[in-house]
């Protein structure tokens, strides 16, 4: 008898400290240089090059589409984002160049593995054509 008021126990705490994580996940707050930081690469120019880096550095945890969704997702612990959502896309270059660069919990830091800061720029004119 004590064995399934356990197992109810468990779970129910279980789920508590889950959602009580989820809800209250820390906002990813930008700091306002980069809010503000006007994107210098021209988005009308070869796509190919934002969306090949994309493919490289970002699909296997984003998904190809961009809806967190890739093979690697499961892994990650945090909320990978839906690029396609209007809050995603609300924005602005400048705080999608900062969290693209600099990384937080599972998402990595790219300043070392892509130096060039026009390649993160590229990326973020590709990850905007996600909402299309």
């Amino acid at each position: 008898m004590k064995t399934p008021y356990l197992l109810v126990l468990v779970g129910i705490l279980s789920f508590t400290l889950y959602s009580f994580t989820t809800v209250f996940q820390e906002k990813w707050v930008v700091p306002e240089k980069y809010v503000n930081m006007k994107n210098p690469t021209d988005p009308s120019v070869d796509q190919n090059i934002g969306k090949a880096l994309y493919k490289k550095h970002c699909q296997s945890c984003h998904g190809k589409e961009g809806y967190g969704d890739g093979p690697k997702a499961a892994e990650q612990k945090g909320d990978l984002g839906d690029f396609s959502s209007a809050e995603y896309q609300a924005q602005t270059d400048g705080e999608l160049f900062y969290k693209t660069s600099f990384g937080r919990d599972d998402m990595p830091e790219y300043t070392k593995k892509m130096p060039d800061d026009e390649d993160r720029w590229l990326i973020v004119n590709y990850m905007r054509t996600l909402a299309e």
